[in-house]
């Protein structure tokens, strides 16, 4: 399913290079460039993962956020696949703050002590530590801004892409006949929408 574009009226012209056909109404990418900068791509991270680089997978919409979990969960990098909160790297000394938050109440919840608090309390801190479990559970081990961000869905995760911009933070991204091929440092065109196209460049 990796082929699958989107329909031919919802198209960036800039994506012309990266299809090959049109059938029924919908664009076809050209399997040739997604195997090209695919490769490309694991050259990228091989070598940054050989030098101890940090990553980070972006990917928030129901169809992809298993996927970018289990990815990272095998490659023991980071995630956010429920929500991107903005500022998240530009203003990183605030997620450093809500991630310490969320390490000391994960550690008073490991010693017993919400139970210990009156019932209204403790299900405050419970319902606190439950969010940021939610927003924040990818990232609980990031020290430091990622050295390369990989993103699932450039439409979808533009806020997590602009950031990354800002910073100067290297990206791949995979991109479907809808996105801005120039946005990403590293570009693969494929479809964003189905699971088994997510999951078959992911587990690449």
């Amino acid at each position: 399913g990796v082929y699958f574009g989107h329909d031919t009226r919802k198209w960036n012209p800039k994506m012309a290079p990266y299809i090959s056909a049109k059938r029924k109404g919908i664009h076809i990418t050209n399997l040739i460039k997604t195997a090209r900068f695919l490769s490309e791509a694991c050259d990228l991270v091989f070598d940054a993962a050989s030098r101890g680089k940090q990553f980070l997978i972006v990917g928030t919409k129901n169809k992809a956020a298993d996927s970018v979990a289990r990815a990272a969960i095998k490659a023991r990098c980071h995630c956010v696949n429920k929500k991107w909160l903005g500022g998240m790297l530009t203003n990183w000394s605030t997620t450093e703050r809500r991630l310490q938050k969320f390490r000391d109440l994960r550690m008073e919840q490991k010693r017993g002590r919400l139970n210990r608090l009156q019932k209204r309390d403790a299900a405050a801190m419970k319902r606190q530590l439950s969010r940021l479990q939610t927003y924040l559970g990818g990232i609980k081990y990031m020290t430091g801004l990622p050295d390369i961000v990989i993103i699932v869905d450039q439409h979808e995760e533009y806020k997590a892409l602009r950031e990354c911009i800002t910073l100067g933070i290297p990206t791949i991204c995979l991109i479907d006949t809808n996105c801005d091929p120039d946005l990403a440092n590293i570009s693969i065109p494929a479809n964003d929408d189905a699971i088994s196209s997510i999951r078959l460049i992911l587990n690449k």
